[in-house]
C-alpha cells in the first residue's frame, strides 16, 4: 500500500493525516529494524520519532555490546546459563536460542551493509560491539532504502482503534512544523524505549515511558514492572552512565576513606554511602597502556572529564547515581509470543518498550543483551504487523483516541512539570527504590495514585508533549511499585530490605493490567528450575 497524506485544519492547528499498512512508532535500533523488515514485505511503512531518527535515544550516543554468539553449542549453553542466576532463573530458553539465532543473522547482515566493524591482528572483524553513531547512521539510511517514510521530531500522544477495539494508527505533534499529525494503519510496532524519568542518563531524554501509557490506555498488559530500579554509575558533572570502566575503579567516601566492597561498581555499597554523603571515584587501577585504548573504545565517556579538566585515572572525582529505570530494567509491554504481539489486536511492541523478561530474568544492563533484544524483537516486530496488515481488510468507520476519557475527569488543574517533579520525587532516591520496603512503597504508591486520581485538564498553554511525557511517568511509576508491593522477596534487581531472600514459591512473572486502576496476575515462568537450585540461590 503506498502512504497517502493531506493536511486538513482542526482548531488552531493544522493536522497532516495520513494512510499507511504499518506505522512504527520509535526510530532507535527496534524501530529502525521494525521498518526495514515490514518494509521488505511489500507493505507501505511510516515511522515517527520522537527525536530525529538514527541521533536520539539510549544507543545512539553510546557504544553498544551484542549479545553475538556463534552458532556452537558449548558456548550457546554458556551463553543462556552465564545470567540465569543473575535474573532470578526467569528466563525462558526458547526466546533466548531464537534472540541469539536472530542477533547472529541481523548483525552479519550489518558487515553487510558495510558497518564499518573494527579488525583484529589477523584482519577478522569484531562484531561483539556496535557504536551507536554509525549503527543508527546506517539503520536510517537502511529505512529510506525500504521505502518508509520517516516523521522525525514528531511524537506520538496516543494510539487510535476502530470500533472492533483493534488499532488503527496514532495521533501526535510535529514540533519542527508546529502541526498535529494522524496516521491510520493497519498495524503498529510500539518501539518507543523504555523509561528513565528525565534522570539526565546519556541518551534518556526522550524516553519517557510513553509506549507504556499509550498501549496500556487500551488494555495492553505489562509484565516485569518491579524490575525497574536500575541505577547508572555518573560523575555528578556528567550524563555518561557507561559503567564498564569502573571495574578499574576505587571508591571513596565523603571522609576520603576508601568504600570497602565498592570494587568492581557495585551499585549497592555505592548507593548506601550516597545516603551518608558525597562518594567519590579513581580509575587507579587500570594499567597505564590500557588507557589509551579505554578512550578509543569509548570516547564520550571521556570527553566530559576533559572538558573540566580531570584525568579520572589519576585524579578523584564526585559520582552519583542516576536512575535508568526500564531502560537498564527489564519490565515492560508484554509479548503474547515471539510475533511480537501484544494483548491488543493489530499491536506489536520492540526493544526497551518490551519486556525482556523472556531471555533477561529479572536483571539486566546496558548493551549487550539489550541490544540483541532490539535488533531481534524489532526485526520480528516488523515482519508480524506487515503480516498482520497484509492479512486485514480496509476499516471503516472513524478511530477514537485512547486518551479520551481524560477530558472528563474531575480534578486539580495542573502542570506538567509540577507532576514530573513529584513522580522524580517518588523514583529517584536510594532509599525508595533501590532499596525498597513494602512501608515505603505503600507511602509512595498512595501519593502516586492520588495524583493520578486528580489528573484533570492540564493548565493552559501546557506543551501537549510534556503533558504526555509527565502522564506516562507517573502511569510507569505506578506500574513499577504496585508489582515492587506485591512481589515480597528480593529476585534480579528488585531488592526488598523486609524480603531480603529469594522466595522459591514466587517462580513467576508479575503481570499488570490498567491505567485508573491497576490490576495484578501472575504467569508461571517458562522453566520450571530444580527447586534445590532455587534454594540454595535463596540461601
Amino acid at each position: 500500500m503506498t502512504t497517502v497524506a493531506n493536511s486538513i485544519r482542526t482548531g488552531a492547528r493544522a493536522r497532516e493525516t495520513l494512510s499507511t499498512d504499518v506505522l512504527i512508532l520509535g526510530g532507535g535500533p527496534a524501530g529502525t529494524w521494525a521498518a526495514v523488515e515490514a518494509a521488505r514485505q511489500g507493505v507501505g511503512v511510516v515511522l515517527v520519532d520522537k527525536g530525529f531518527c538514527g541521533t536520539s535515544g539510549a544507543a545512539a550516543p553510546s557504544g553498544n555490546g551484542v549479545w553475538y554468539v556463534a552458532d556452537e553449542p558449548t558456548a550457546r549453553e554458556s551463553a543462556k546459563a552465564s545470567r540465569e542466576a543473575l535474573g532470578g532463573f526467569l528466563q525462558d530458553r526458547a526466546w533466548m536460542d531464537a534472540v541469539l539465532d536472530q542477533t547472529w543473522s541481523n548483525v552479519n547482515l550489518l558487515a553487510d551493509w558495510n558497518y564499518p566493524f573494527p579488525r583484529d591482528e589477523d584482519g577478522k572483524q569484531r562484531r561483539g560491539s556496535l557504536q551507536g553513531p554509525e549503527y543508527l547512521r546506517l539503520m536510517r539510511r537502511q529505512v529510506l532504502a525500504a521505502g518508509a517514510r520517516i516523521l522525525d521530531h514528531s511524537p506520538a500522544l496516543e494510539l487510535l482503534v476502530d470500533g472492533d477495539g483493534a488499532v488503527a494508527g496514532a495521533r501526535g505533534y510535529s514540533r519542527v512544523r508546529e502541526t498535529d499529525w494522524e496516521v491510520r494503519a493497519k498495524a503498529v510496532v510500539v518501539a518507543t524505549g523504555g523509561c528513565a524519568f528525565l534522570s539526565r542518563a546519556l541518551g534518556c531524554n526522550v524516553l519517557t515511558g510513553d509506549g507504556y501509557l499509550m498501549a496500556g490506555e487500551l488494555g495492553a498488559e505489562l509484565s516485569g514492572m518491579e524490575f525497574s530500579n536500575a541505577y547508572g554509575i555518573s560523575p555528578v558533572f556528567s550524563s555518561v552512565t557507561k559503567t564498564a570502566f569502573y571495574r578499574w575503579a576505587t571508591f571513596f567516601d565523603h571522609r576520603g576513606e576508601e568504600l570497602e566492597g565498592a570494587s568492581g561498581h557495585h551499585r549497592s555499597k555505592i548507593a548506601k554511602a550516597l545516603l551518608e554523603g558525597a562518594v567519590y571515584a579513581q580509575l587507579d587501577q587500570a594499567p597505564e597502556d590500557l588507557h589509551a585504548s579505554l578512550r578509543a573504545a569509548q570516547p564520550n565517556f571521556f570527553l566530559p572529564f576533559d572538558r573540566v579538566g580531570i584525568d579520572p585515572f589519576r585524579q578523584r572525582f564526585q559520582v552519583t547515581l542516576r536512575l535508568e529505570g526500564t531502560v537498564r530494567g527489564t519490565g515492560g509491554l508484554r509479548l503474547v509470543d515471539r510475533s511480537c504481539a501484544t494483548t491488543v489486536p493489530g499491536l506489536f511492541a520492540a526493544g526497551d518498550a518490551a519486556s525482556r523478561e523472556p531471555i533477561c530474568g529479572g536483571f539486566t544492563g546496558g548493551g549487550s543483551h539489550n541490544a540483541a533484544w532490539a535488533l531481534s524483537t524489532g526485526a520480528w516486530s516488523g515482519r508480524s504487523a506487515a503480516l498482520h496488515a497484509l492479512s486485514s481488510p480496509a476499516r471503516s468507520g472513524a478511530a477514537t483516541g485512547g486518551s479520551e476519557h481524560r477530558e472528563s475527569r474531575k480534578g486539580l488543574v495542573w502542570t506538567a512539570d509540577a507532576v514530573i517533579k513529584a513522580v522524580q520525587g517518588e523514583v529517584f532516591p536510594y532509599d525508595r527504590n533501590y532499596f525498597r520496603s513494602g512501608p515505603d512503597l505503600d507511602g509512595s504508591l498512595a501519593r502516586l495514585d492520588n495524583l493520578w486520581r486528580n489528573l484533570a485538564k492540564p493548565a493552559p498553554g501546557e506543551d501537549p508533549v510534556r503533558i504526555h511525557e509527565a502522564r506516562s511517568m507517573l502511569a510507569t511509576a505506578r506500574w513499577m511499585y504496585t508489582s515492587a508491593l506485591s512481589r515480597t522477596e528480593s529476585r534480579g534487581m528488585h531488592k526488598r530490605t523486609d524480603f531480603p531472600a529469594l522466595d522459591p514459591n514466587q517462580q513467576h512473572h508479575l503481570v499488570a493490567r490498567g491505567v485508573d486502576s491497576i490490576e495484578l496476575s501472575s504467569r508461571s515462568a517458562a522453566r520450571a528450575y530444580p527447586r534445590e537450585l532455587l534454594e540454595k540461590a535463596a540461601a
